[in-house]
């Protein structure tokens, strides 16, 4: 081993050891935070992309704070502004905040919270929204809320006041909530090959779909970036006596491994794959992704599998 692969060794190993620590330190927040990011992109997929990138840059950054911060703060703060950026790339109107004069009313309860979440996106600008959901949903207080968004604590309340008005006064019912399992169905034969691979633990078919250039990426556990590098490691001891069964998940075809058990089948690991020119080209696996499967589990109404190795989510 050169002395470079032996640095970059070490340094992989204390990398993860400050991992487990910093996990350690945000577990009480990763909850709520990944539902904070579900309804501020509106979607699970986005919300499921945005949390793993809010993870990643809190964790790079934190050596650039060099005063106490509140973990909770530090970790919505990164997570809004990181969402208001991608939406500026993509040209999309931000909106401002301004401070308006008005009666204040209380928010009533009377509209079915899940819905008026699920649609807050179609209805205000990606700073509204953020905005409603931190004072309304995740109690932050209105000073803590103008800093994360970049505003005055006026302009927070008035902005409240005027999306609250709007909320009363939307029926969510009339809304189409988006495509239908049948109009998302598109059955690739690859797949369709590759689901039969996993359940005959046929290793060497699996390979025969895998591009030879493959990424593929465990979300926020590992990832692999060639055939190779995946028949050396993940998939070394084989493949485990798992069920592979195609759901239809918020809107995306995946393919979910199922463990059977006392209690009944259980969500081992959700999956997707993309194909170019009959090769699995890209693979992703939600496999350490704990509040993603359980909320996964809950939309397919089965159970989530919580020990599994290397990680008791059980014991947590």
């Amino acid at each position: 081993m050169s002395s470079l692969e032996q640095k970059t060794l070490q340094f992989t190993e204390k990398s993860r050891e400050l991992r487990d620590e910093f996990s350690e330190l945000i577990v009480m927040f990763r909850e709520d935070l990944w539902n904070y990011c579900r309804y501020l992109t509106g979607s699970p997929w986005d919300g499921e992309d945005l949390f793993q990138e809010t993870l990643i840059k809190a964790f790079g950054g934190f050596y650039q704070v060099w005063q106490p911060e509140n973990p909770k703060s530090y970790l919505y703060r990164i997570a809004t502004n990181t969402w208001i950026d991608h939406c500026r790339r993509e040209k999309r109107i931000i909106g401002t905040l301004e401070e308006i004069e008005g009666p204040s009313e209380e928010f009533t309860d009377s509209l079915e919270t899940e819905d008026a979440l699920i649609h807050l996106v179609n209805l205000f600008t990606p700073r509204q929204v953020a905005v409603f959901l931190l004072v309304k949903v995740f109690q932050f207080k209105a000073e803590e809320v103008a800093g994360i968004v970049k505003t005055t604590q006026g302009a927070i309340y008035s902005t409240l006041r005027r999306m609250e008005t709007r909320l009363k006064k939307e029926d969510f019912s009339l809304i189409d909530s988006g495509s239908s399992e049948e109009e998302a169905k598109n059955q690739n034969p690859v797949i369709q090959t590759y689901i039969k691979a996993l359940n005959n633990g046929d290793l060497n078919a699996l390979f025969e779909l895998v591009s030879d250039q493959l990424y593929h990426e465990a979300s926020l556990g590992f990832q692999e970036f060639s055939k190779d590098s995946m028949r050396k490691g993940s998939m070394q001891h084989g493949l485990p006596p798992y069920k592979a069964e195609e759901h239809f998940l918020w809107g995306k075809l995946v393919i979910v491994k199922v463990v059977d058990s006392r209690m009944g089948p259980l969500i081992h690991d959700i999956q997707y794959q993309e194909v170019e020119n009959g090769k699995i080209v890209y693979h992703r696996s939600y496999y350490f992704r704990k509040e993603f499967i359980v909320a996964a589990a809950k939309e397919l109404k089965m159970a989530p599998q919580l020990d599994k190795f290397p990680i008791g989510w059980d014991k947590k």
